[in-house]
């Protein structure tokens, strides 16, 4: 039907599709400042109940904004100096939208506020609200009306804190997404006319991902209206939109080429193309659509961003591909075809490798097992841990001033952990306090009993009615930065193992950081086993065979220990720290990981969906299990080597990005892409597909009858 309507109403079918192009666009214009700026928080963990325990009853909670404030000259104890940042804690005290203000020139404030040789000094403060609202409209007043107003000549002054530099990495991630557009978008043009050997058919297929690109912006827009999505969805958005733009519009237009050469006519080979192709593209684009929606399993707007996104990308490219394109196609006509005779397939390179791989399975699969694990084992060294500064290029002004803070602070104050009890006996807290104390790492206890130092009281507390409310009492745990730089986990836990005589909730950044990993880790096995059931589900009323979907499961796991390994041997171990331009931290953050995983295990099922549709097929009309494994790989391969350099290429355009993240998912999919594409599909999935013989389509009496019924077919 879809078919027929195409070929009897191209024109139309066209005009259509630019008019919603421009209304996409209408509504995509906003998406960029519709995006949110989430925080890496578990808001079930007991961070956040400590969190909300401190905001209301003592209305404060961590730092989220700090001004560093360095001396022109002498140091912060100098009488101007002195007299600068007590104006600057007053003022930032007033601000609008300020809950609480600390500073080094407060009375009775601990020496931690300054550098060790008093030439820096900080002033924090805890700015309640969600992340959208900080960054967006208190970082900036402070910005101008603050720092940019005191222009004293005794000190200079540098806005950080959690906030602001997560502010930075997203204003970065934005310029990062415009300069991608500039590159990307003419870069796949000359290799689809490389490709092609066809500047229109590249120039359709190129408006196909724009189109992608544009219609998934434009669905992240309205999605705002409801849920938080994450700024870092645009990227997404970008690099999927032409990548699976490009993908089904060269297996469409790829059919149809083949078809044209057989002898049909332009009406009938675009309608064997869109059933055919088209049933291979919405299989494909089900795949990647679901291997994304599993990350609604985590309960974190910055997660499920990319589900929102990657559910339109799958959306927009199936309509891209079976509507808008075949529709140019039929317009194009035989002015598709290259302007050489293609090679017949089964003459061609691809050919040959695979009927070399299945007379030899056992070596030549080996071999490629035996290569994917090695360039995976670093994997097996990954660590998972929490975000910071680095994360950002390091001529920025916040990444200098936490730098300057590591280098020259005893310890980073608006990283101390939180205590907090709603009902305690005050004579119980002073020994609470001192064991606290006692803990390795532990700088200082301050509470309302005191301020201790390790296991003795060191001062009297400048201010107990800051620690204690009724009944209500909390204590700040301030790490030493030696701890606090290889242990942060190790501190978390500590303090939450130390018994309290009380019941307490432990919050503060680092524990927030730690609970948003340990959550995230948590869920990994379910990720997992989601996302292989469903592809599982989706492959088996495919092909009707039991085997062809598990095997394409552990090619596509074998496909992430490359990721992993690239991720630890290159950004965790620092291997692609002088190349690329970032700080290694020796740690992973866990949520870029899982978002490639998703997005690598969905890329990798696609490729496999082409590679099986071609070949099951073959076998269908042939009946020969060894014979179609060659002759589909030679019709499929082609396909899928280009349209995974064209998507390697597309994501490698972020490893020249400014934000660490970024580069990750730059670097490590691009790998995974073209090692999938061909050392996998082309090696190891012969080479199994020999091993296995007639097999490879089997299934058992119950789930042949539920395929027969309930299979979908063409």
């Amino acid at each position: 039907m879809l078919g027929r309507l195409v070929t009897h109403h191209p024109r139309s079918l066209i005009a259509a599709a630019v008019a919603a192009f421009f209304l996409l666009a209408a509504v995509a214009s906003g998406a960029m400042n519709a995006l949110s700026l989430n925080r890496f928080e578990d808001p079930r963990a007991e961070s956040a109940a400590a969190a909300t325990a401190l905001a209301d009853s003592f209305g404060t909670g961590t730092a989220n904004v700090a001004i560093l404030v360095t001396a022109a000259s002498g140091d912060v104890r100098d009488p101007g100096v002195v007299a600068a940042g007590s104006r600057l804690t007053d003022d930032l005290a007033r601000y609008p939208g300020v809950g609480d203000v600390w500073s080094f020139w407060q009375y009775g404030a601990p020496d931690t506020l300054a550098s060790t040789d008093f030439r820096h000094a900080l002033v924090l403060a805890w700015v309640p609200g969600d992340a959208d609202h900080v960054r967006s409209e208190i970082l900036p007043g402070i910005e101008a009306e603050i720092i940019g107003t005191l222009t004293d000549p005794a000190v200079t002054l540098t806005l950080g804190g959690a906030d602001e530099v997560f502010r930075d990495v997203a204003a970065q991630a934005s310029a990062d997404f415009l300069r991608a557009e500039l590159i990307v978008l003419p870069l796949v043009l000359a290799l689809l006319a490389f490709v092609l050997r066809r500047i229109a058919a590249a120039l359709i297929i190129v408006g196909i991902g724009l189109f992608c690109v544009i219609g998934t912006l434009a669905a992240l827009r309205v999605i705002t209206g409801f849920a938080e999505v994450s700024t870092f969805a645009a990227n997404i958005a970008l690099v999927m939109g032409i990548g699976l733009g490009v993908d089904y519009g060269l297996f469409v237009i790829y059919r149809f080429r083949e078809e044209l050469t057989a002898g049909h006519d332009v009406p009938v080979a675009v309608r064997r193309a869109v059933t055919r192709a088209g049933r291979t593209v919405v299989f494909s684009a089900a795949t990647v659509g679901i291997s994304l929606a599993v990350l609604f399993a985590f309960p974190f707007p910055f997660l499920s961003s990319f589900a929102y996104a990657g559910i339109a990308v799958a959306v927009t490219a199936v309509l891209g591909a079976v509507v808008i394109l075949p529709a140019a196609l039929m317009l194009l006509g035989r002015r598709a075809l290259p302007k050489r005779p293609v090679p017949v397939p089964e003459q061609g390179f691809w050919f040959r490798t695979a009927e070399y791989v299945m007379r030899r399975p056992v070596a030549t699969g080996g071999s490629a097992l035996l290569v994917l694990l090695l360039l995976g084992a670093p994997a097996l060294g990954v660590d998972f841990g929490p975000p910071d500064d680095r994360v950002v290029d390091s001529g920025q002004s916040v990444r200098v001033m936490y730098d300057t803070i590591r280098a020259e602070f005893a310890t980073e104050e608006a990283d101390a952990l939180h205590v907090v009890a709603r009902q305690s006996g005050n004579g119980e807290i002073d020994a609470y306090a001192e064991r606290l104390s006692t803990i390795p790492g532990v700088l200082r206890v301050d509470s309302a009993g005191g301020t201790f130092g390790p296991g003795a009281s060191a001062a009297e507390s400048p201010d107990p009615s800051r620690f204690s409310n009724g009944d209500a009492t909390w204590l700040r745990v301030v790490p030493t930065g030696e701890r606090l730089a290889h242990d942060p986990d190790g501190l978390v836990r500590d303090v939450r193992a130390t018994a309290a005589p009380f019941d307490v909730l432990v919050g503060g950044y680092p524990a927030e950081l730690v609970d948003y990993r340990d959550a995230v880790v948590a869920r990994l096995p379910l990720v997992a086993a989601l996302i292989m059931l469903v592809t599982f589900a989706v492959l088996f009323l495919m092909t009707g065979s039991v085997l062809a979907p598990l095997k394409a499961s552990v090619l596509n796991l074998l496909s992430m220990t490359i990721m992993f390994g690239v991720l630890v041997w290159g950004f965790q171990n620092g291997a692609l720290a002088g190349l690329l331009g970032f700080t290694p931290t020796g740690v992973i953050e866990p949520s870029i990981p899982i978002l490639m995983f998703c997005i690598a295990y969905g890329l990798s099922m696609d490729y496999e969906v082409f590679l099986l549709a071609r070949i099951k097929e073959d076998y269908d009309r042939t009946g020969d299990p060894i014979g179609s494994v060659p002759r589909g790989i030679a019709r499929s391969a082609p396909l899928i080597t280009a349209a995974a350099l064209i998507l390697a290429v597309s994501f490698a355009v972020y490893a020249t990005g400014g934000v660490a993240f970024l580069q990750q998912l730059g670097i490590g999919m691009a790998l995974t892409v073209a090692v999938d594409a061909t050392l996998v599909r082309g090696v190891l999935a012969p080479a199994l597909m020999r091993l296995a013989g007639h097999a490879n389509w089997w299934a058992p009496g119950p789930l042949r009858r539920f395929h027969d019924r309930f299979g979908l077919r063409e």
